[in-house]
């Protein structure tokens, strides 16, 4: 079976960054991604809701049942493609000191969305999942990236929260047509979002100094490109424009735009120190329902 990569097919501003990653770290990234995507691949299909939970299950079910296994009774061949991708996951999380209870929590948060309607009451709501969906893969990284340094780890959460804030203000629309309504569909609450997202993303950049050096440049590539999304969203100024826009995304030429400017990010990094974690008021909130302490 040839192997897919989901990075490339689907992830093309996380692709841009892993350019600049070693080619083992960038092919594990690309494992991760590729297990965030077949769960949120499933949850997000047309088929019927019944359909939908039975195939989530039957994923939770290869995972569940795979997870305790030796390395060697994996990856047989006459395995299917999800099989072989949560399979994979599996054994990148016990090369790099994944905690089990982080992808539980991932699949928990993604598996969230599998109702007839998802609606949010409130800013709690909105960090929970996304730390589930997001801090969660934030935390894999930089477990990946061989990063242990608590403040980092928080950063890490942080980077992973600010991207999923920024995805849930670019797909408002698209989220309405799947009954999912995690924020007010209006311009107003958009940019609340995206300003939340902005606080994410500022605290996780000095942390981003406990990365080792030959995988540091690829992260501040990946924050830069995605909090452009949240820049040119808050440029269309209504919500008229914003919903003629489409999907709002980052073109080739802004990407490289933004890895120059990353330059000077890397830069900075050497100039400052670690600063005290900014987002302690909501960490606590997520940890009314997830201890954050247990995962770190």
């Amino acid at each position: 079976m040839t192997e897919k990569n989901y990075l490339a097919l689907f992830a093309k501003s996380f692709n841009w960054a892993g350019f600049f990653l070693p080619k083992n770290i960038y092919h594990d990234c690309s494992k991760l991604y590729a297990f965030c995507r077949i769960l949120d691949d499933l949850v997000d299909e047309k088929d019927n809701l019944e359909i939908k939970i039975k195939r989530f299950n039957e994923i939770k079910n290869i995972y569940k049942n795979n997870y305790e296994l030796d390395n060697s009774n994996r990856q047989l061949p006459d395995k299917n493609e999800h099989e072989l991708i949560v399979n994979d996951m599996i054994i990148l999380a016990d090369n790099n000191n994944i905690k089990r209870i982080i992808l539980d929590d991932l699949i928990e948060g993604i598996g969230s969305d599998l109702k007839q309607k998802v609606y949010f009451r409130s800013v709690k709501d909105l960090l929970v999942y996304s730390y589930r969906v997001a801090g969660t893969v934030g935390l894999m990284m930089a477990k990946i990236l061989n990063v242990n340094d608590t403040r980092s780890l928080k950063g890490a959460i942080d980077l992973g929260v600010a991207m999923q804030l920024t995805n849930i203000a670019r797909d408002v629309i698209e989220d309405q047509k799947m009954n999912r309504q995690y924020i007010k569909p209006d311009f107003e609450n958009i940019i609340a979002t995206l300003k939340l997202a902005d606080m994410f993303y500022k605290s996780s950049f000095s942390s981003l100094k406990k990365i080792p050096f030959k995988y540091r440049f690829a992260i501040i590539v990946a924050r830069r490109v995605y909090r452009q999304i949240g820049k040119k969203i808050i440029k269309k100024r209504n919500m008229e424009s914003y919903e003629k826009s489409g999907k709002i995304y980052v073109n080739n030429f802004e990407k490289i735009y933004q890895t120059f400017f990353s330059i000077l990010d890397l830069m900075k990094l050497f100039l400052i120190d670690i600063e005290s974690h900014q987002r302690m008021t909501e960490h606590e909130i997520i940890s009314e329902e997830v201890n954050l302490d247990e995962r770190i």
